[in-house]
């Protein structure tokens, strides 16, 4: 039996263990993305200091060229290269076969009209030959579509056989040019009848010199792998760069080449597994401690999972896209909006989650990309200015007011590095302006991400629900048609709600939306309910039992109506859980004395729950009995006000309708106090003075 408990209790942890997967698996992608080389371990910048300990060459150590020194002489040896064309001999065979046999169809068709060609067919041929023999040895070039715009300076190889010649392409026929001279050389040929010639020759030439790219592209990787990546070497045991030295650009070129040196030695040793298992390593660290920081204070997020894809989604995102925009040349890793995470967390959950998940996402794209520790001050400087400036997106204003924030801080940031390092801003800084410009404007993004983000992943943003809470919503505007009672004590329950859920710090936006929607259900059958009835109670014509169920109905209708007009799932909580599961008192006790000897079931008379359980769905259930109650007292006092307050509270306690509450006592505290204002205001209660001071 021990054994049976312990395989159930391991199924019921497979849920949580599917979540700890998923960081897991987190981990393992970014890992991915890991370069297939060792990281080196210092930053530098040529104009900055030198902080580390003195960097000794270990060995001799090539001085590098930098990479733009050998692209210009790949640059140069591309733009002097000279392409190969290969000039083919079996061409001009061939042509001068077809050209033969035409010859003589040519003779035996016309022939009777050129009798000198009939009589010296020989020589005609022979000179034809040999005019073709001539064109075709010279070249009959068909040059590459890639080398039209240079024809006029061209200078081409032209292999034939195994012997390679430079020619200028002017110097070359082509195909037109061929058949001009053909033309103009058969006057001059001393044959003469030549004309029988004209309509046939021309017809002959082909390009026989033809552009080679497989060849070209060889000999060019040849001069192209000649190229010297070094000028020079570094001795072991040379002072590479002291401490505290300046980095000229000469020290740079040192630091460059050690680098390289570094990474290709130990590449040379360890294998891409180890730096995956790095990357993986110090990839599982964050995520792990990210895992934590879930379980220990947002503990809801974990039990639901459709809040940890939420956060895994921004973490995978913005590691792919930090390693895409980094690959490119044409980019930079400043455009990136990392403001825009912090922003649409906080609207969904809190300040403090929104801050370590933009601290979890720029430490990994930090190590995923190639920029140094000015990015990171950069990032998290920003993401904490988005967090703690307006960013509310029910307030334009307020959100464009964020972005210009967060445009100073980047701007201001990168300032005082630039002063820090280099001891001034240069010219060639004002593109970086330019990319954390776009990055301001492309945090805008986080307005249209907010109600995409909330349809995709089940939430509720302040967005919608200051859509929601407009009057003129068709199941607010139905039950002002039909219910108009009812809206009003929906009215009162949404301000009582509303203060109370400020006064705690709970969401009172929220809560408000819910109180205005709690009672829908009510529309279906409104006259039974007290608020809208006009001196007839339908009541008086059924039992206590239809009535009770009538009463209670206006739960379930309420959610039906809800579902039907796809109300978020977080309104329908509110519509469960304001009456919990109490009884409606005055139909039960109705019931029983009546028929004080008839055994039922209680439960008929209780409403189907659940129990609340958020401090907002807690402040609605009390509110709403508060309201509804208080318009009970004739005339009330203030005392009286006080006294109803307490009873209900304590009634609710007593009747165990707060046991899966989340509201504390301090806070419950402070909801009674401001209960007791509200109600006394709303009951025009004057202010009670001391005996002494009638």
């Amino acid at each position: 039996m021990a054994e049976n408990k312990t395989f159930i209790q391991r199924l019921r942890q497979l849920p949580d263990l599917a979540k700890y997967s998923l960081f897991f698996l987190a981990a393992i992608a970014i890992a991915l993305l890991c370069p297939d080389e060792v990281r080196f371990g210092f930053d530098y910048e040529p104009g900055a200091t030198w902080r580390h300990a003195d960097l000794i060459a270990p060995a001799d150590v090539p001085l590098l060229k930098f990479s733009e020194e050998v692209d210009a002489e790949k640059q140069r040896i591309e733009s002097d290269f000279f392409p190969y064309y290969i000039q083919e001999s079996e061409i001009g065979k061939s042509q001068k076969q077809a050209f033969t046999a035409a010859f003589q169809k040519q003779l035996e068709q016309s022939g009777q009209q050129f009798p000198d060609v009939r009589r010296n067919s020989k020589r005609y041929l022979q000179y034809s030959l040999g005019l073709l023999d001539r064109i075709y040895d010279r070249g009959v070039l068909q040059l590459d579509a890639q080398h039209q715009s240079r024809a006029n300076e061209l200078i081409i190889n032209v292999l034939r056989g195994n012997a390679t010649t430079k020619q200028p392409v002017q110097r070359l026929l082509n195909a037109e040019t061929a058949r001009e001279l053909i033309t103009d050389s058969l006057p001059y040929s001393r044959l003469y009848e030549a004309e029988f010639l004209l309509p046939i020759l021309p017809q002959f030439i082909q390009p026989n010199v033809r552009y080679n790219d497989s060849i070209s592209q060889r000999f060019l990787q040849e001069e192209l792998a000649s190229i010297m990546q070094s000028n020079g070497i570094m001795e072991q045991g040379e002072v590479i760069v002291s401490k505290g030295d300046i980095i000229t650009q000469e020290a740079y070129q040192r630091i460059y080449s050690y680098e390289a040196h570094i990474k290709e030695d130990v590449s040379a040793t360890f294998s891409y597994y180890s730096v995956f298992a790095g990357y993986l390593l110090l990839s599982s660290l964050i995520m792990g401690a990210f895992l934590v920081y879930i379980l220990r204070y947002h503990r809801e997020m974990f039990d639901r999972i459709n809040g940890l894809l939420f956060v895994l989604f921004f973490v995978l995102a913005y590691s792919y896209l930090i390693y895409a925009v980094d690959s490119t040349e044409v980019l930079s890793a400043y455009i990136i909006p990392f403001a825009i995470v912090p922003i649409v967390i906080k609207i969904f959950y809190s300040d403090w989650l929104a801050l370590f998940t933009h601290l979890v996402i720029i430490l990994i794209a930090s190590f995923i990309s190639s920029l140094g520790y000015e990015f990171t001050i950069l990032q998290l400087l920003a993401g904490i200015v988005a967090i703690l400036s307006n960013s509310d997106t029910r307030n334009w204003s307020g959100f464009f007011r964020s972005m210009i924030f967060i445009y100073f801080t980047y701007a201001l940031a990168y300032i005082g590095l630039s002063l820090m390092q280099e001891g001034g801003v240069s010219l060639d800084d004002g593109y970086f302006f330019v990319w954390i410009f776009l990055n301001a404007f492309l945090t805008l993004l986080a307005y249209p991400l907010v109600p995409l983000l909330e349809r995709l992943f089940g939430f509720t943003s302040s967005i919608s629900l200051m859509e929601l809470s407009d009057m003129n919503r068709p199941l607010l505007r139905e039950l002002a048609i039909k219910a108009p009672g009812t809206l009003q004590h929906s009215l009162q329950v949404a301000n009582l709600s509303e203060a109370a859920a400020d006064r705690i710090g709970a969401d009172a936006l929220l809560v408000k939306v819910a109180a205005l929607y709690h009672d829908i259900g009510k529309t279906a059958n409104p006259e039974y309910f007290i608020e809208n009835q006009s001196g007839y109670n339908p009541h008086d014509d059924i039992d206590h039992l239809s009535s009770a169920k009538m009463i209670i109905g206006h739960v379930t209708e309420g959610i039906k109506l809800a579902k039907k007009a796809r109300l978020p799932k977080i309104l329908l909580r509110f519509i469960e859980t304001h009456h919990g599961t109490t009884r409606v008192e005055y139909f039960y006790r109705s019931f029983i004395k009546e028929n004080p000897d008839r055994e039922f079931d209680e439960s008929i008379f209780r409403y189907p729950g659940p129990k609340p359980v958020t401090k907002e769905e807690t402040i609605l259930m009390i509110a709403d009995s508060l309201e509804a109650a208080c318009k009970s007292l004739k005339n009330p006092t203030g005392q009286d006000i006080d006294q109803l307050v307490d009873k209900i509270i304590e009634g609710k306690i007593g009747h165990g309708q707060l046991d899966e509450s989340t509201l504390t006592f301090s806070e419950l505290e402070l909801c009674r106090e401001i209960f007791r204002q509200r109600l006394r205001s709303m009951n025009h209660v004057r202010v009670e003075y001391p005996e002494e001071q009638k």
